[in-house]
């Protein structure tokens, strides 16, 4: 048996958020033998301490998928300390925190904080995937510094989806006001202002790129090509998780809708909710929506990766740069 045969096989779907990730995972998630968990990071407290609302419409506490793996890695829920979760993502899992995840060797005491942080990832991907029966688990956590902290794993075998949407995009995207179904207080989800998601916006995506070339297997995806041939991406990107897929378990995937089953994403965008046929779309409402000095300032912050990856004024006009071109990581940006 191969060392990759002994590890759980983990998609993380990574980027800033408002950039299409959760419609990716729920797509990939339709396929045969994978298992979208939605946003673990947020799983903790959202879901394990809060009770939030299941994507099968069943509070936590009460989706007997999340109490069998609950049980299975942890003994039950009750037997996680969230306390020290919390306190070692704070430690180790922060976007300030990157260059010293990202080095060639991780010293102690750092080393021995990332292995306990990342052991209560590994039992939950395990646990999940042995109770589905799943070959890939798919994590839409999204933040860079989680992927960061899981390559040190030698219990996941670890693949990025590197999700990027045009800037002006995402930025139009939080200034959106959006309620958190989940909640029952009807709270709504982050509002940022341009500037301010147009300054994650490089953050993020800038350290997938440094990602890849520790390593770790990176597939840039954009939005927009998504949504240009959803099909034909989806069974390219099936292929390079090295689980192809026949054309009849793409007929989910219509030109222009998909028709989506049930699933148990934990946290998460609102969509993660819906089952049934959805519209697969362009969303550029930003083009007409957002004010013109507004696209203008975030096209100005955001220009050389905007560049790098192959967008202009009008979207897409060039072949996106190799993933590996250098950038240079914007420090001290924090995510939620």
């Amino acid at each position: 048996m191969s060392d990759s045969d002994t590890r759980t096989r983990v998609v993380f779907i990574g980027g800033l958020g408002r950039s299409g990730t959760t419609l990716l995972e729920r797509l990939l998630g339709q396929l045969p033998k994978t298992l979208p968990l939605g946003e673990v990071a947020h799983l903790w407290e959202r879901d394990a301490r809060d009770d939030e609302s299941c994507a099968c419409g069943s509070v936590f506490s009460s989706c007997e998928f999340w109490q069998r793996v609950g049980k299975s890695a942890f003994g039950g829920w009750d037997g996680v300390d969230l306390d020290r979760i919390a306190e070692l993502a704070s430690t180790v899992d922060r976007t300030r925190f990157i260059p010293t995840l990202a080095a060639r060797h991780l010293r102690e005491p750092h080393a021995a904080l990332v292995a306990e942080y990342c052991g209560y990832y590994e039992k939950l991907y395990t646990a999940a995937a042995r109770d589905a029966g799943a070959r890939i688990v798919i994590d839409s956590s999204k933040h860079a510094s989680l992927a960061y902290c899981l390559r040190w794993s030698e219990r996941i075998d670890l693949r990025v989806m590197h999700v990027v949407r045009d800037s002006r995009g995402v930025a139009y995207s939080w200034t959106k006001r959006v309620r958190r179904p989940e909640s029952s207080d009807g709270d709504e989800m982050t509002r940022y202002s341009p500037a301010r998601a147009a300054m994650l916006w490089n953050a993020q995506n800038a350290a997938f790129g440094l990602l890849r070339r520790r390593g770790v297997p990176v597939r840039r995806v954009r939005y927009e090509e998504l949504m240009a041939n959803p099909r034909a991406m989806v069974a390219r990107l099936a292929r390079w998780m090295k689980h192809p897929v026949e054309e009849d378990h793409l007929r989910f995937i219509g030109d222009d809708y998909a028709d989506l089953g049930p699933s148990h994403s934990a946290a998460g965008n609102p969509m993660r909710f819906t089952v049934g046929r959805v519209a697969l779309r362009h969303d550029n409402a930003w083009r007409t929506n957002l004010p013109a000095s507004r696209r203008r300032l975030v096209s100005t912050l955001t220009r050389p990766l905007l560049r790098r990856y192959g967008y202009r004024d009008g979207g897409i006009a060039v072949p996106a740069a190799q993933p590996t071109d250098d950038v240079t990581i914007p420090i001290g940006v924090r995510h939620e």
